[in-house]
């Protein structure tokens, strides 16, 4: 059992890069799937499939590297909020990542976002990761 559902998510992810993995299989709950509706639309990976088995469903992401390089178009996946110690933040508070190079991902009340997006819809929330 996996205490911590996000972060099971980013090691996943983490670990799949440094194995050079072109896929990674992750499984889905709601937040997950937004999370990487925001990956995908920020260009941090390729492509991303849900599927529905009989139980939870599973998240299968491709993930991007650079075709030269072959280096992940991911280079740092942090948790900032967790269980023991949850982050909040006001939409002027909400800092930004790398100087707006990456972006860190919001939990609102009007649903999940990134930083940029929260600070534009003047709401606040918590803080979950932080990416670039």
């Amino acid at each position: 059992m996996v205490t911590d559902p996000i972060a099971d998510y980013l090691t996943r992810l983490r670990n799949a890069q440094m194995a050079r993995h072109r896929i990674v299989e992750i499984p889905a709950s709601n937040l997950k799937k937004r999370i990487t509706e925001i990956l995908y639309d920020k260009g941090y990976i390729l492509k991303y499939k849900f599927e529905d088995d009989s139980k939870q469903g599973v998240i299968k992401i491709a993930l991007k590297y650079n075709a030269e390089t072959k280096e992940p178009a991911i280079r740092s996946l942090e948790r900032v909020s967790r269980p023991g110690l949850r982050q909040y933040a006001k939409p002027a508070e909400i800092s930004r990542v790398k100087n707006g190079l990456g972006i860190a991902i919001v939990s609102t009340s009007k649903g999940v976002m990134t930083d940029k997006e929260a600070r534009a819809n003047n709401v606040g929330g918590e803080v979950l990761c932080q990416i670039w």
